[in-house]
């Protein structure tokens, strides 16, 4: 007999025909230029590798003693986080993850039973599937449209609401749009969420990273009138994927904030997954984050720069570390740039986009190698 698996893991885990084409084309030695490289770590930026590593020779990473929200110290690092952004969050408030992957986790066993749904927002990132796959829950999108800027579809988000909605999950800003929610959107989601009883989680990974003068505010700025998660971490905060440190901040009317808490630190407190060490540098390596910041914000402006200066139309955007590009319908699209010109992008399909010619670059590219496939794309535009 054969072995039985789970049905939530039954993905399609075959290769996609780009990866197969990128896959071939590499073995081919075709020297391709890749603009969706979206790993810091990856993309010469300077990091002080003394400064970084140093606080996790602690000697106190050596003593055990586990608090299921995280440590105090890390905790209140996080508070100090968000008073930078002009919101006041109580540490009693926060808990720690090792990424926002698994607070998602958190989220919808603390929300959902088992075939429970969340609203989520399409174009995303298609990593929510998976998690919500491994938790049993459904997802359900909700469209962001492109009218001169990106806008939330309200009429659809309600009529997407049925009996086994339990939250509505949004990110701020958005990836791969760069949306930031506006203040009216955000009191029209409290809203909903108020008269349907449903909770709001909310991913902030890219608020740091606004475009130009624009400054999206975070959901942890009061006042909250329905139970709100919001998310973030090291990975985008501080181009430190690798150390694995997020957390949830939690707000909302003390009745059921309370109760959520109460629940989340036994979820936590059943993994207890956060590392000493990690903990205890987390400080250091927040204050430390402007450093790292400076070097991105200027990269994504000079790439930004490249896009503006050639005959590509660059679809607006509040923030992140995407942009999406619109071609003219011409029959060119990811895998033709792949085939024809040596350069990788994503199709808007990956993301869930379903207007044809629209494709999404990585604004953190090391510089040349950006403006050399900008042109490379342009000029394939240009082609008759």
């Amino acid at each position: 007999m054969s072995q039985r698996f789970s049905s939530r893991t039954s993905w399609d885990t075959g290769e996609s025909h780009l990866a197969e084409a990128v896959r071939l084309a590499r073995a081919a030695g075709r020297p391709l230029i890749d603009l969706t490289v979206s790993n810091p770590t990856a993309c010469g930026f300077h990091y002080d590798a003394g400064a970084i590593l140093a606080p996790l020779a602690n000697p106190r990473a050596l003593a055990y003693d586990p608090d299921p929200r995280g440590m105090r110290s890390a905790r209140e690092a996080v508070s100090s986080y968000y008073a930078s952004h002009n919101a006041s969050v109580d540490p009693d408030s926060i808990l720690l993850t090792t990424s926002t992957s698994e607070a998602y986790g958190y989220l919808f066993r603390l929300l959902c039973d088992a075939g429970d749904e969340i609203l989520v927002p399409q174009p995303s990132y298609p990593l929510f599937d998976y998690l919500a796959d491994l938790e049993d829950v459904r997802l359900r999108p909700y469209p962001l449209f492109y009218d001169y800027g990106w806008h939330i579809d309200f009429a659809t988000l309600e009529r997407r609401i049925g009996p086994k909605t339990r939250a509505i999950l949004l990110v701020n800003p958005n990836n791969p749009t760069g949306h930031a929610t506006s203040q009216t959107e955000r009191e029209y989601l409290e809203d909903i969420c108020e008269r349907h009883g449903l909770a709001l989680i909310v991913d902030e990974v890219f608020l740091d990273y606004p475009h130009g003068d624009r400054r999206p505010t975070s959901f942890a700025t009061a006042p909250h009138r329905a139970l709100t998660f919001v998310l973030s971490g090291m990975s985008k905060i501080a181009a430190l994927p690798q150390m694995k440190v997020g957390w949830i901040a939690a707000f909302g009317p003390e009745t059921a904030l309370q109760a959520s808490l109460t629940r989340l630190e036994v979820v936590a407190d059943t993994f207890l997954s956060m590392n000493t060490p990690a903990q205890l540098a987390l400080p250091f390596w927040l204050s430390e984050r402007p450093g790292i910041q400076q070097q991105i914000l200027e990269r994504i402006t000079v790439n930004t720069s490249s896009i503006e200066g050639s005959n590509l139309k660059l679809l607006d955007r509040d923030g992140g570390w995407s942009a999406i590009l619109n071609l003219p319908i011409l029959g060119i699209g990811a895998d033709e740039i792949l085939s024809l010109h040596d350069v990788i992008v994503h199709p808007g399909t990956f993301y869930g986009i379903a207007e044809p010619g629209r494709i999404v670059v990585s604004l953190i590219t090391p510089p040349d190698e950006f403006s050399t496939g900008i042109n490379r794309i342009a000029k394939a535009v240009d082609t008759p």
